[in-house]
């Protein structure tokens, strides 16, 4: 039987900064990252946007829901027992006024009638599924927590109306878009409200040439660049995280994906601008439309990477690429060392390559068994080749390189895609692995958790993750996007096995030890939320720590913002 900490235990957790312990986790599958939507459908959503991006998008978001549900009522997120009261005066630590107080259940019962006033019928709900739905991720394993209500916006002066009762009641407020973040920065350990901007998914203004757009929070990537094929627009927006992300999360969590290596990550210049409702209500524009300006402060990166702690994106300003000729290929090497050592080669001879991703020799046998990949893969620690150039003639050469590198550090001939269908098949094969990677256990789950060091250090954090998994039996197929020294684990393991939990769970911090020893980051993508909150202090020192925290109370003086996410 699986066993759900209580409340009274869950606030403590998030309240406490210094120790591992910080963290209070809840076993939940992990099921596909769709976009889930719930309540009414926005009037505006009549466009090709927002239309369904596949059957298997509608089917997974539906078990998502319902096996979030199932899970909830055999592991209940609420104690009975703890005073609703008595929770909203934990102080959330380091995010906010020393002296903030939460409204009481009472201040909340009035809150809810006045944004029922304010708003349109729809927009505003307590139903308790809606209230699970936000509160809870099976994308997650931390300790997760429901709001009190839940409000559907649909426009920017929503939000400020949201934010401006919740400023003058004192309500902890949670952003929410595509709820497909990792690391538990949905859940509401102080209830309040969740502000939901599924609704606002529309892309607004496209730049053709100025190369640019402008879209809405609750917008997806896939969806975004769906749209730009469609109008036959030869761009795209590069920033690839995982499925069914929205652009509000994406700058949230200073998002990047398999394209990074080529076109870096949220915190590069790929948001322009963003429109922010900041904690008072305030609504500001954090610089206008053009390339480049050197005026002011860069409010706009102040943002990305601030997990909805400091005001909550509405809207941004998207830069665009051009669609550029691929070719894929995959090389086997003799382990890690080598492949990495032949891509830090290829990178420093300054070949064009659009994405370079690692996959382990574990996770290359689960691509292989599960993957549905028809075309003949290796055995071994395996580099995905993504070659982009202007024209064939540019990509060839670029292979040459590659080549001649890879044989130099042991590796195998490189295996092509032979059309473009296969290309496809191959990266889909990629970028699907996490689910390949869970096939290798029946009826398991995954832990998945992520780290970034300088590339140089990479074959070590890899090879002492390795050895540890092993050491420890535990089933953990490593990918990562060996560019730029970023790697994830897929640590599998049963969720109805006594103890399964609780080592793999130990297994991923001791990968984040390792990976700050060796100068790197608790997170290369997955952002902080609560699950590495512990580890900000060690990364970043005090110094950098108290500057964090100037600036939160500064803009955000009650703490009401996301309270118990980042620092």
């Amino acid at each position: 039987m699986l066993r759900s900490p209580s409340v009274c235990r869950l606030f403590q957790a998030v309240s406490t900064t210094s120790s591992r312990t910080a963290t209070v986790r809840r076993r939940l599958p992990e099921f596909p990252k769709a976009r889930r939507s719930y309540g009414s459908p926005s009037p505006n959503n009549n466009t090709s946007l927002s239309r369904s991006t596949g059957v298997t998008i509608l089917l997974t978001s539906a078990a998502t829901l319902v096996l979030s549900h199932l899970w909830y009522q055999r592991a209940p997120v609420l104690a009975e027992s703890c005073d609703p009261d008595q929770l909203r005066k934990v102080q959330p630590a380091g995010v906010g006024s020393e002296k903030a107080q939460y409204a009481g259940a009472e201040e909340t019962r009035r809150v809810i009638e006045l944004l029922r006033s304010r708003l349109g019928e729809d927009q505003v709900t307590t139903n308790p599924d809606e209230l699970l739905s936000h509160g809870v991720s099976a994308n997650t394993y931390h300790a997760a927590a429901k709001p009190d209500v839940v409000v559907y916006a649909e426009s920017t002066e929503d939000v400020s109306a949201v934010m401006k009762i919740a400023h003058e009641y004192c309500v902890p407020v949670t952003p929410f878009s595509g709820g497909t973040s990792l690391e538990g920065h949905i859940t509401c350990p102080f209830g309040g409200i969740c502000v939901d901007l599924s609704r606002m998914d529309r892309i607004l203004e496209v730049h053709e040439t100025d190369s640019d757009a402008v879209v809405q929070a609750g917008a997806q990537w896939e969806a975004i660049n769906e749209e730009l094929k469609e109008r036959g627009l030869a761009l795209f927006f590069p920033l690839d995280p995982g499925p069914s992300a929205c652009i509000g999360g994406m700058m949230a969590t200073g998002c990047s994906g398999t394209n990074a290596v080529r076109y870096g990550t949220a915190k590069g210049e790929w948001f322009l601008n963003a429109t922010i409702v900041l904690p008072n209500g305030d609504v500001i524009k954090t610089r206008q439309r053009s390339r480049k300006s050197s005026a002011g402060y860069d409010l706009t990166k102040l943002f990305i990477g601030a997990e909805g702690t400091l005001g909550i994106v509405t809207e941004a300003t998207i830069r665009l690429a051009p669609i550029l000729p691929t070719r894929v290929a995959v090389c086997g090497f003799p382990g890690v060392e080598e492949a990495v050592q032949a891509v830090g080669e290829v990178i420093n001879r300054g070949v064009p390559m659009q994405c370079v991703e690692l996959c382990d020799t574990l996770m290359m046998s689960a691509i292989k068994r599960f993957g549905n990949v028809n075309m003949p893969l290796p055995s071994l620690d395996t580099i995905f080749f993504k070659f982009q150039g202007s024209d064939p003639a540019s990509i060839d050469a670029s292979v040459k390189i590659v080549s001649e590198i890879a044989k130099k550090n042991g590796g195998q001939d490189l295996v092509f895609a032979v059309d473009d269908a296969q290309s496809e098949e191959l990266w889909r094969a990629r970028k699907s692995a996490h689910w390949s990677a869970m096939a290798l256990v029946e009826g398991s789950t995954c832990y998945s958790t992520d780290v970034c060091v300088p590339v140089s250090n990479l074959p070590r954090l890899v090879h002492e993750t390795k050895r540890d998994l092993a050491e420890h039996g535990i089933v953990g197929p490593l990918l990562g996007h060996v560019g730029d020294g970023n790697f994830h684990a897929a640590l599998i393991f049963k969720a109805d096995v006594p103890g399964e939990f609780e080592k793999v769970d130990e297994a991923a911090h001791r990968m984040v030890e390792r990976a700050i020893a060796l100068q790197g980051t608790c997170t290369g993508e997955h952002g902080v939320g609560i699950g590495k909150r512990m580890y900000l202090r060690s990364e970043l020192g005090d110094g950098t720590i108290a500057v964090m925290k100037t600036l939160k109370n500064a803009l955000d003086p009650h703490g009401i913002m996301n309270p118990g996410k980042v620092n």
